[in-house]
């Protein structure tokens, strides 16, 4: 077990310039075993962090237990930070007509598609920052639906004194076994709960066990539908795709969680909120767990580049691979 000194998180990832370190990227992780101990802790998983939108997969299980009525790919986008490509965007509006709903309903902010090819055309074909696009509008077109099938109010479903938002607060604690131990404002408007790593890591192995229920669902549509959870080009979505039974999230702030059917959990956060680091992040999770595939070699390190070529890389640090002794080491 590697502990961080005076609260400073150790180095868990750097990047390499032309054989020079130029960055350095802090943070906390911990995995936990089948039995849900602690197995590796690196930094202080153990301290509240916001989850920012890896608790969507607990978010989508408390509206399925409220009466959402979507499922397969309606609840993985339910769980999704989509890239706002076409194929969410159709989703997220299916969501709202079964509800009897427009894009008018969504309260998340106006923003642009976030894959590059896919906001090249938006804008090609006279596109402007719209709700339907935002990464979120999955799981506020799925809150929106939740409160017609529940018949609770939709003008109010972002406020923490909601019906929705207080039985989503509450599986957030009960899944992650401790109080949620501060609330704000998400980027799109919805409540953010912040629990320990170790808390996200637990309620990541109750979901992927789970073999009835609400939770079970939503792991299923997730695992079935990773372009859904993500996009074309994400890690999140290539790794899901590649390595069977694994569920996963990312969040903002590079945050990111993720389980094995038996039970195996994973949680981290860079400091600095660099989501360039969560690929690598979970593939060094995935290594551990002695998994493998082609997605994890292409995101076992993410390039970096000068001129237009590769003159480097951000990869694991040597404080990560010895603390959790990686048994697939850097290229």
């Amino acid at each position: 077990m590697a502990d961080a000194a005076d609260g400073v998180n150790p180095v868990l990832l750097t990047a390499s310039r032309s054989g020079i370190v130029e960055s350095w990227h802090r943070g906390s992780l911990v995995l936990l075993d089948a039995d849900g101990a602690v197995e590796v802790a690196v930094g202080v998983p153990d301290r509240p962090v916001f989850a920012r939108s890896s608790l969507k997969p607990l978010q989508a299980t408390a509206m399925v237990d409220a009466g959402y009525p979507g499922r397969r790919e309606r609840l993985a986008l339910a769980a999704a930070s989509h890239d706002g490509e076409p194929v969410h965007r159709e989703t997220a509006r299916a969501i709202l007509a079964s509800a009897g709903l427009d894009e008018g309903a969504l309260q998340c902010p106006p923003a642009w598609p976030g894959d590059d090819e896919t906001r090249v055309q938006w804008v090609r074909d006279g596109g402007h920052p719209a709700r339907i696009c935002h990464n979120c509008s999955g799981k506020h077109a799925a809150m929106l639906a939740t409160c017609r099938a529940a018949g609770w109010d939709t003008s109010t479903y972002r406020q923490p004194t909601h019906p929705l938002q207080v039985l989503i607060r509450d599986t957030v604690a009960r899944y992650a076994g401790e109080p949620v131990a501060a609330t704000a404002v998400d980027g799109c408007g919805a409540p953010a709960h912040a629990i320990s790593l170790v808390g996200l890591a637990r309620s990541f192995a109750a979901l992927s066990q789970s073999t009835d229920g609400s939770a079970a669902l939503v792991s299923a549509a997730m695992r079935e539908h990773p372009i859904h959870i993500g996009g074309t080009h994400r890690p999140i979505t290539h790794l899901v795709a590649d390595v069977p039974g694994l569920l996963a999230k990312d969040g903002a702030e590079a945050v990111i969680a993720a389980a094995l059917p038996d039970g195996r959990s994973f949680a981290a956060k860079l400091d600095d909120g660099a989501a360039r680091g969560l690929g690598p992040l979970l593939t060094m999770a995935l290594s551990y767990w002695r998994c493998h595939g082609q997605a994890m070699e292409r995101w076992r390190t993410v390039a970096v580049t000068g001129g237009g070529a590769q003159v480097g890389e951000l990869g694991w640090s040597a404080q990560l691979r010895a603390a959790v002794e990686a048994p697939v080491p850097l290229r």
